[in-house]
């Protein structure tokens, strides 16, 4: 006997109407997920609108609270020279100077980081979604990339969560956030494996579990994996895609001189 799946539902509000913006599954993605995402992965269209959206304004609300901070800094004289400043020309001296005061400007400060930012977030989740669907399908499973975009979506709001957090410590503090994760336990010895460890350091915090668990719960509603399955495609791509990111943040503060601050996502 042949069984037909039916067609999901159309996407409702809790009051029976039809609706496009699922605010109802923002929070019970995040603290009830296992009923939420059996709703998402059942779901026929893209509804990774919304969260992406707010992921994307929680990010901007941090980065515009750390160039306020930044702003403040430089006005009051604080700035961050190059090792070896010291021992450099006047004419080099100058020159940096000169490239710190231009870089203090509301362009430097909000307008280019907030661009980044929503570049990272968003090919982040090109990216991720693609790796994921394509691991999920080596493995058995039988979703869609439709599906999988939208799990994927919805299991980042803990990174929304996290922006949200760091954005208002910095207003409460008024101070960057210089050990993000668990870089504080890395080796300050100065040589590179420290700082990669750094950098990769940077990226494990609660938020990270939190969207692994959201995730694997997702991944298996979408392919019909069993629960090693996911568990272990899931946590590869992530350690994979994590290791990928902080060779980078890694190669960009060995190129530019600076020291790591911030995790790349």
């Amino acid at each position: 006997m042949v069984e037909t799946p039916l067609p999901s539902a159309p996407l409702k509000h809790p009051n029976g109407r039809p609706g496009a913006w699922p605010f109802h599954w923002v929070l019970p993605a995040l603290f009830k997920p296992r009923h939420t995402y059996k709703e998402i992965a059942a779901q026929n269209r893209a509804v990774w609108l919304l969260p992406m959206l707010i992921f994307s304004l929680t990010s901007i609300a941090e980065v515009l609270a750390s160039g306020w901070l930044k702003q403040m800094a430089a006005l009051a004289g604080q700035v961050t020279l190059p090792p070896d400043f010291e021992f450099m020309t006047p004419e080099q001296q100058a020159q940096i100077m000169q490239a710190i005061q231009a870089s203090s400007g509301p362009v430097f400060m909000y307008v280019f980081p907030v661009l980044a930012v929503l570049i990272k977030i968003w090919l982040g989740w090109l990216l991720v979604g693609g790796v994921i669907h394509l691991v999920l399908t080596l493995l058995g499973g039988r979703g869609h990339t439709p599906a999988t975009m939208n799990v994927v979506a919805w299991a980042s709001l803990p990174f929304a969560v996290r922006a949200l957090v760091r954005a208002l410590a910095l207003i409460a503090t008024r101070q960057l956030i210089e050990h993000p994760g668990l870089s504080g336990f890395a080796p300050t010895d100065g040589l590179d494996m420290s700082l990669y460890l750094t950098a990769l350091l940077g990226f494990v915090d609660i938020y990270l579990i939190w969207h692994l668990v959201l995730l694997v719960i997702g991944s298996r509603e979408v392919s019909n994996l069993s629960g090693g399955k996911a568990w272990g495609g899931i946590l590869g791509t992530l350690l994979l895609l994590t290791a990928l990111q902080a060779l980078i943040s890694f190669g960009i503060q060995k190129a530019s001189g600076l020291t790591i601050i911030r995790p790349f996502f």
